[in-house]
């Protein structure tokens, strides 16, 4: 198995097997909303191609942010703590990064995983047990490179093992820098941004690792949204 990390979204990258990562804090949410209870999660691009969907839906949960805050009108915003709970709701969400980064992915790899350090663990045994090359795709932040994002693809570069390029070695390189997941995490310009907008508690939160058993799976597309379900 070859592995290979694209450290922003302007680098190219094919592999059969696509891992996203927006740690702070898409696919952290996507991952709690899943494992709580919702049945399924819709990422898009734009804000307003998530208000028509729920027009065309006739229901489902509005979330995502701007600037690191919950949308003028929308049901949540995108913290992990706020998808807790669930009951078969579908969650539509659209974010700076992160719901961008799945989009792209989806029309790139024949299976799109997305991976926050919460479901680290189950994220790898299911790229393991796929058995092909796997892209590790960093979300960024507003197409720059984001040390959160780098540090979790070396966790999982890490735990995958396997044949990497030098890109993934550089992300190993980069996750032992750090002694823990909440400094590798915490030294990041998306940190800086949450503490500004008075989200710190996020961070912590999605600096936990392994403490769900969900991988989010892209499962085809509705409109411009791509379909994430367990």
């Amino acid at each position: 198995m070859r592995v290979h990390v694209a450290f922003t979204p302007a680098e190219h990258a094919e592999a059969p097997t696509g891992i996203v990562v927006d740690v702070l804090r898409a696919t952290s949410t996507i991952a709690e909303a899943l494992a709580s209870g919702h049945e399924r999660v819709l990422c898009c691009s734009e804000i307003g191609e998530a208000e028509a969907l729920r027009v065309a839906l006739g229901d489902g949960l509005l979330a995502g942010e701007r600037k690191c805050l919950r949308i003028p009108g929308f049901d949540r915003g995108n913290s992990p703590s706020e998808f807790t709970t669930g009951s078969g709701e579908t969650v539509i969400l659209t974010t700076t990064n992160g719901t961008r980064a799945l989009v792209a992915a989806a029309a790139r790899c024949e299976r799109v995983y997305a991976a926050s350090l919460l479901n680290l663990g189950a994220v790898v045994a299911a790229a393991r047990d796929a058995g092909d090359d796997v892209a590790v795709f960093c979300a960024g932040v507003k197409g720059e490179f984001a040390m959160d994002d780098a540090y979790v693809a070396g966790r999982l570069v890490e735990e995958l093992g396997g044949d990497g390029t030098d890109a993934a070695a550089a992300a190993l390189r980069l996750r032992a820098s750090f002694a823990s997941a909440e400094d590798g995490l915490g030294t990041s310009r998306s940190a800086r941004n949450l503490r500004a907008a008075g989200l710190e508690e996020d961070i912590a939160w999605c600096a936990r690792e392994s403490v769900l058993d969900v991988v989010p799976r892209v499962d085809g597309s509705h409109g411009p949204a791509v379909v994430l379900r367990t």
